[in-house]
């Protein structure tokens, strides 16, 4: 009997309770990996999502990534509860609209929360699971980022700067950790259909949205997480470094 793709692969994904990071989650596990499920305050969903997967040995993992302490930590906890690491995907992020006509003291919290969720926690992570992926013999790392890092975010600048920053996270690393045969890649979607933004989506701004794209869709959450397995299952290693978008053609950089 052939062996599934990512058999006996341990993996870690952020904002995995719901939406794109369970989709995430629920693919690799089919796959063979093992999954480390975290979360930031949604247990019950997380401990759902786990209970969902395919196969044994996975687990869930809280951790609250505005704290870059914790967040540098969750590598290590992960590769203890699954018997070390080699996939990490940074999934987990925040938007909240702000822009110029905010005041000094909410501007500043926004960027400075944004930024800590969307980058400054993804790097720290990343740092921490070196190590991991190089006992392992290499790995994989994904970083879900988004087409406004290319379009830019008037509403919500900082979450675009960061995604644009970890585009450049990626590409960084592609490059220095390509001797130890650790592979690095960004998928950026655009609108999804998920939980969050169904209601909005079948509201008047929907039809909109889907014009945006020839084929006036959104991406789901499925075909995400098809491109992520893609990226770690050890068949498209020539992808590191890429930036993919998934965005059903609705912004071409």
């Amino acid at each position: 009997m052939s062996r599934l793709p990512l058999h006996n692969r341990k993996a870690l994904v952020t904002g995995a309770s719901r939406g794109i990071g369970a989709a995430i989650a629920r693919h690799l596990a089919a796959s063979g990996a093992r999954v480390a499920v975290h979360f930031g305050s949604a247990e019950d969903d997380a401990r759902a999502v786990c209970d969902s997967l395919a196969g044994e040995g996975h687990t869930t993992l809280r951790a609250n990534l505005e704290d870059s302490d914790s967040a540098a930590d969750l590598p290590h906890r992960a590769a203890e509860a699954l018997g070390g690491l080699d996939i990490v995907v940074n999934n987990a992020g925040i938007f909240v609209p702000h822009d110029t006509t905010a005041g000094e003291d909410a501007w500043r919290e926004t960027w400075d929360r944004t930024i800590a969720v969307n980058l400054t926690a993804p790097a720290v992570i990343l740092k921490s699971a070196v190590e991991h992926l190089e006992r392992a013999g290499g790995g994989h790392i994904v970083n879900i980022t988004s087409r406004g890092a290319f379009r830019g975010e008037p509403e919500a600048p900082a979450y675009g700067a960061a995604k644009a920053g970890l585009n450049s996270l990626t590409q960084s690393l592609a490059l220095k950790l390509a001797p130890l045969k650790i592979h690095a890649v960004a998928v950026a979607p655009g609108w999804v259909q998920t939980d969050m933004t169904e209601e909005f989506l079948a509201g008047s701004g929907g039809q909109a949205i889907r014009s945006q794209s020839p084929l006036n869709r959104t991406a789901t959450v499925d075909e995400i997480a098809e491109v992520v397995e893609m990226a770690v299952c050890g068949r498209a290693d020539a992808l590191t470094g890429a930036v993919i978008d998934v965005n059903c053609a609705s912004y071409f950089r």
